[in-house]
């Protein structure tokens, strides 16, 4: 499998269409950020990073909005991603260098196997927070389409960066783009 699976939806009342067209119009608002970042383009006009709730391997659900003030990594895996699996060792070492100076990374699996996801990030030696996007909710409101997606985001909440895919050497401007967070 090399995309996400897209799921179809019955006909929402009248009110709940209000509502998720709402939410529409709000994902289209940050659409043109998150566009013109791929491929680990800074964003032109930073826009709020989609808040969303998901449940993490540690137990309690896990809120982006609750790691305002510190500069977050979304990291969105799959265990079937080849790309994904070689960059976490990467990923490890990041993490560990720049937690203690208010650096959160947060590994989304996309799998809708937890128990997988669990034993491949155990395997990996995966030592940052893993959450589950079992329905790939999240995915779909930052509009990934590729594994791995890695979304860097500044300390007000802002999207400021969006890389997609993974090569050997991507690492080096995750760092680059991490310190000139932190410093700001």
């Amino acid at each position: 499998m090399t995309t996400m699976q897209q799921a179809h939806f019955p006909p929402l009342p009248v009110r709940r269409r209000a509502a998720m067209r709402a939410l529409l119009l709000g994902a289209m608002a940050a659409w043109p950020v998150l566009a013109g970042a791929a491929l680990g383009g800074k964003t032109s006009a930073p826009a709020p990073a989609p808040d969303f709730t998901l449940p993490s391997a540690a137990g309690p659900n896990l809120r982006l909005q609750e790691q305002r003030g510190q500069v977050v990594m979304l990291n969105f895996w799959a265990t079937w991603c080849g790309p994904c699996r070689r960059e976490m060792p990467e990923l490890n070492r990041i993490y560990g260098k720049y937690h203690a100076a208010g650096f959160v990374l947060l590994g989304v699996n996309v799998d809708q196997d937890q128990a997988n996801a669990r034993g491949v990030a155990s395997k990996l030696g995966v030592r940052f927070p893993v959450l589950f996007d079992a329905k790939q909710s999240v995915s779909r409101l930052y509009d990934l389409s590729t594994m791995p997606s890695t979304v860097l985001i500044d300390r007000d909440g802002r999207v400021r960066y969006v890389h997609q895919g993974y090569k050997e050497g991507y690492e080096d401007a995750y760092e680059k783009q991490i310190a000139e967070l932190l410093r700001e």
